[in-house]
């Protein structure tokens, strides 16, 4: 068979496809006991019921469902990162775009697994399939989300489709004789003929066009079901914008953090420069300002119209059980990457992983405060609603961290994290016909 040589660019980026140092299976043993704990507590809920959470009649959402409504935020950063920069064709997001697009899928697989959890029945989701109720939203956000989903496979396939050709001839057979033949089964007999080629590009052309607004239809859907209630603190209108807004801003928080580890830790200081985190940090600013305004219009519209549950609800937040949390998300938050953007004038690597890290820390307790501080709000005089999370439920929040972690790490050592094929039309050189058949010297 003949053989084939590797380029200095797929040297390097699939060195991390067929070494795997103790690194490595620390990480993958790590991230697989902490799902593993996830699973045991979630298996103590479901021989002992919902009573094992904090959750009650009063506060009947919790940490589970503010978990999935930022899972589904870091999917849609992820969009928009990887499908407005196709749009727009900027140059820049080479490099970046497989990272964002693999997030947006993986967030929203971790998402739809804790709507699951949520249910004290699992078995009662198959009711949406077979028994829809089509006035609840409910119904409308799994509709959504279960296109948002299927779409976000599709997107993150199809530029795929070049890079598991090359694989496919190029990895070493002796090494994984096994991989080369599904690389093969799903390059779809990619050969890189102009043909094809064009196909692709209309298909990657299409759902680019096609994702963005499933992505905002998922997220928007999602606000309606906590604003289409007269629940104080979530029957407004605004609660779509500011939900998309506030997704856009913890998925690109995200985003950044994704390349940070993956620069790191594959040594990728070449693909992954300081110009691609000085752009994604003025992305950030942007949105942080966005949302700032949002939950300015919030909170000072509910307090100034001095409507005693609205009164409640703010006062809760502010000064109340919540205060710090609350206080926390907006300092910690809002404010404070503000102030690290600001003063290092988005030049600095370690300011923007700082300040995503607090980003999403914020963003999620900007989810847990909007599901819990609502739910906690007295609704008549006598009613003292309390919630804690118990041990059940932070374990299977820590799972779910931990197996979006272990989805990435694995995507990591199957396919490039940068792609190949583009990478290479970027720097000008001719993606050869990739052959079916290969030996790497």
């Amino acid at each position: 068979m003949p053989k084939v040589s590797l380029s200095p660019l797929e040297r390097q980026l699939m060195l991390p496809l067929v070494k795997h140092g103790w690194g490595f299976w620390a990480l993958v043993s790590g991230l697989v006991a902490v799902i593993g704990l996830g699973v045991y507590a979630y298996t103590i809920q479901l021989e002992y019921g919902m009573a094992v959470t904090g959750l009650r009649d009063r506060i009947s959402w919790g940490l589970y469902v503010g978990t999935f409504v930022f899972f589904i935020g870091v999917s849609y950063g992820g969009t928009l990162v990887s499908a407005v920069l196709r749009l727009t064709n900027a140059k820049w997001r080479t490099p970046i775009t497989r990272l964002a697009e693999a997030t947006t899928a993986f967030s929203l697989l971790v998402a739809t697994t804790m709507i699951i959890v949520d249910l004290g029945r699992p078995e009662r989701a198959a009711s949406l399939f077979f028994r829809p109720q089509l006035e609840s939203p409910l119904v409308w956000d799994f509709v959504a989300i279960m296109l948002y989903l299927v779409g976000s496979l599709i997107y993150l396939y199809l530029p795929l489709i070049p890079d598991l050709a090359t694989l496919a001839a190029k990895m070493p057979r002796r090494r994984a004789r096994f991989r080369r033949r599904i690389y093969a089964r799903l390059a779809a007999g990619w050969r890189g003929l102009p043909e094809q080629r064009r196909a692709l590009a209309r298909g990657i052309g299409a759902m680019t066009v096609l994702i963005i607004p499933v992505a905002v239809s998922a997220h928007t859907v999602t606000a309606w079901v906590f604003g289409l209630t007269l629940r104080v603190g979530w029957h407004t209108a605004l609660l779509g914008p500011y939900f998309v807004v506030g997704a856009l801003f913890s998925g690109v928080a995200t985003v950044i953090l994704v390349m940070a580890i993956v620069r790191r830790a594959l040594h990728l200081e070449t693909y992954l420069t300081p110009v691609h985190f000085r752009n994604m940090g003025i992305l950030l600013l942007v949105f942080n300002v966005a949302l700032f305004y949002f939950t300015l219009s919030e909170y000072l519209t509910a307090f100034y119209g001095g409507e005693a549950a609205d009164v409640a609800w703010v006062s809760q937040l502010a000064r109340g059980p919540y205060a710090v949390l609350f206080w926390g998300m907006v300092l910690g938050g809002f404010l404070t990457p503000l102030v690290l953007f600001v003063v290092t004038r988005g030049r600095s690597i370690g300011a923007a992983v700082i300040a995503a890290v607090l980003v999403n820390v914020g963003m999620w307790l900007e989810r847990y405060l909007i599901v819990v501080g609502s739910l906690s709000t007295p609704q008549t005089p006598a009613e003292v609603p309390l919630y804690w999370p118990t041990w059940v439920e932070w374990s299977v929040l820590a799972a779910s961290v931990a197996a979006f972690a272990l989805l990435l790490v694995l995507f990591g050592k199957l396919v490039p994290f940068v792609s190949m094929s583009e990478m290479a039309e970027a720097e000008g050189i001719p993606e050869p016909v990739a052959e079916p058949e290969g030996v790497v010297s």
